[in-house]
């Protein structure tokens, strides 16, 4: 593997903003698929957190795929449910980005913590990212399979080993973690101006 599993990642990240500084909708779905292969390496950990981001980016594409000249601009899909007032819906594109946004703070809180607790195991730092993102809005229920699930996280030398290929793989961690949370910050800034930023799950 050249380079690290960030590597494309990093790469896509480049091209998520317009030169007007819009967030674009399928270079930023692309960015959350190539993180993909990075939580395949996690194992039956994060399988629920794959189905759950692979899930979300296939509704905001079939969007994006509908009108592609419309949806150019990834808020445009909510502007549009939130005039139709659809937003709310559990199966809305606006729900999809707010939960995909959600999933991918979580994973950059948890890479965070590799990179800045060097002698944390990989079950403790899963469980301080949980705790500090996706907790909060989860039910009993997915609270529940989630602890169970981070008690499957893999020993982090050999998850580390893995990821790391042939790159600097706590520099592409920092490069990663710097880079996405300002566009995950967006996110999160412009679903709360539309008032759909605090939704739970049930």
């Amino acid at each position: 593997m050249e380079g690290t599993v960030f590597t494309p990642a990093l790469e896509g990240m480049k091209h998520v903003k317009s030169e007007e500084g819009e967030m674009l909708a399928k270079p930023f779905l692309e960015v959350c698929k190539q993180i993909l292969p990075v939580i395949d390496k996690f194992g039956a950990a994060m399988a629920l957190v794959k189905t759950d981001i692979g899930g979300n980016v296939s509704r905001l594409e079939s969007k994006y795929s509908s009108n592609p000249s419309e949806f150019n601009h990834l808020y445009s899909m909510v502007r549009a449910e939130v005039e139709a007032k659809t937003a709310k819906g559990s199966s809305s594109c606006t729900n999809g980005l707010l939960w995909l946004t959600r999933a991918m703070d979580f994973l950059v809180e948890l890479f965070r913590n590799l990179l800045e607790h060097r002698d944390w195991a990989m079950s403790q730092a899963c469980s301080d990212s949980y705790g500090k993102t996706l907790k909060k809005y989860h039910g009993w229920l997915a609270s529940s399979s989630f602890t169970v699930a981070m008690k499957l996280a893999p020993d982090r030398k050999k998850f580390m080993d893995v990821i790391g290929g042939t790159g600097d793989i706590y520099s592409d961690i920092e490069k990663f973690c710097t880079t996405f949370s300002p566009l995950l910050e967006e996110n999160h800034k412009f679903l709360a101006s539309v008032g759909l930023d605090e939704l739970k799950a049930s």
